[in-house]
């Protein structure tokens, strides 16, 4: 056994020590943004970020809408829409904003790292974008943001109360910084948008009323709920180029906004300038009077509007909406001519309506008989124990009007003794 390892260890080869050697990766650029988008990186004393710049001069147009339009618009235009809360000021005023962010839920964890700002001037529409190059260049974003807002008075959103300035508000925060939209008023379009036209589309997403309205139809656009993960790619592998169709899609959001807010908001100040074509669209701007105690202009539009072609259902519940109106307008007859159509027709109002006028018959008109009439009819579609206890009432009362009653004859009276005869 010694001679075995003696013979096997002498023809191993020598063993050369070797030196361990690491090649080290090459070094490359840290966000390759420049090469993709024209800009510049901009310092502050909170950091260094990175911004775009877009301008649509005034003798464009995107889809229907005219952008030299933006700038001649009325100075008490979000009056009306935004219920007061929004003072007159003129366009140039307006600041308009969007946010591409790391999530869509929300909280301290989420934040933007794309912030669109536009406005509008005589030169046309521009817009402004900050850009997180990483997460740490944030207080610089949020600080230029901050400076660029002191020239306006009136921030507009799409969805912005709920979402976009609350996500701010908390970066403020987190950096220590005091939010500036504290002395803004708040024009969120999203709320008015849903007024005018949640009657007309399926959907009031910004990008559906882009297309519907204005007859844009974007191309190779990137879906919303991808843009996060576009973003931690880029953070991941330093490649920009994926990110640069978001964007675009933040620019155009903010350029369809503006546009929007060219149209909206006419619907609400004076319909009649608002050129309303669509049924719904009328019926829409009526039901916001209605609840604004408009009463007799939301009845004028609910009439326009059932005039043009819309939805059986949207028929029926608008005329029972114009009854309704007309009798707390105290106009009994107008209110009594459509309960008598939804009463005539297969509808989902046709028992309310034959109740409407049973009530009305009975204490208005004092026709019990009537009354009667179309509470049985109410019954033949909805046997309910309001309905027969309303009818039990009726029969009564006809009942006791029609019972005979014993008349006041001579037989019946007790003459009055003759004082003379008595002795």
């Amino acid at each position: 056994m010694a001679r075995i390892n003696e013979k096997y260890a002498s023809a191993a080869p020598a063993v050369q020590p070797v030196e361990e050697t690491v090649e080290e990766a090459p070094e490359r650029e840290r966000y390759f943004v420049e090469e993709w988008l024209s800009g510049e990186a901009v310092e502050n004393e909170a950091g260094a970020h990175y911004q775009t710049f877009r301008q649509w001069e005034r003798h464009r147009r995107h889809g229907s809408m005219d952008i030299s339009t933006l700038a001649e618009l009325p100075h008490d235009l979000l009056h009306a829409v935004s219920e007061g809360t929004v003072p007159d000021a003129p366009p140039e005023k307006w600041a308009f904003l969007d946010t591409e962010t790391t999530g869509l839920a929300g909280g301290t964890g989420t934040y933007a790292f794309l912030i669109g700002l536009g406005w509008i001037n005589e030169t046309g529409f521009h817009v402004k974008q900050y850009f997180l190059r990483e997460p740490g260049e944030e207080p610089s974003a949020l600080a230029a943001l901050m400076e660029d807002l002191k020239a306006f008075d009136v921030l507009v959103t799409y969805n912005g109360k709920t979402f976009d300035a609350p996500l701010l508000e908390t970066r403020f925060r987190l950096a220590r910084m005091r939010p500036p939209f504290e002395r803004m008023a708040h024009m969120d379009l999203l709320h008015g948008s849903r007024r005018l036209w949640k009657l007309r589309f399926d959907s009031c997403r910004l990008m559906e009323l882009e297309n519907q309205i204005l007859g844009v139809e974007r191309q190779g656009d990137v879906p919303g709920e991808l843009i996060p993960y576009l973003y931690f790619d880029y953070l991941r592998m330093g490649e920009i180029g994926r990110l640069v169709p978001v964007f675009h899609h933040n620019a155009i959001d903010i350029l369809t906004l503006a546009c929007l807010t060219a149209i909206v908001p006419y619907a609400f100040r004076d319909p009649s300038e608002a050129r309303l074509a669509h049924g719904a669209e009328m019926i829409g701007v009526a039901r916001w009077m209605k609840k604004a105690e408009r009463w007799e202009d939301a009845v004028a539009w609910m009439r326009q509007g059932i005039k043009r072609r819309i939805s059986d259902e949207l028929l029926y519940r608008t005329m029972w909406d114009i009854a309704q109106l007309e009798k707390k307008l105290e106009r009994p007859h107008g209110a009594l001519a459509v309960y008598t159509e939804l009463a005539q027709v297969r509808n989902p109002h046709r028992v309310a309506a034959l109740e409407e006028l049973a009530k009305h018959y009975e204490h208005k008109e004092r026709n019990a008989a009537l009354a009667l009439e179309f509470t049985e009819q109410a019954l033949r579609y909805a046997d309910t124990p309001e309905l027969r206890r309303r009818k039990q009432r009726l029969a009564k009362k006809l009942a006791a009007r029609s019972a005979p009653r014993l008349p006041m004859t001579d037989s019946l009276t007790v003459a009055a003794p003759n004082l003379s005869t008595i002795k």
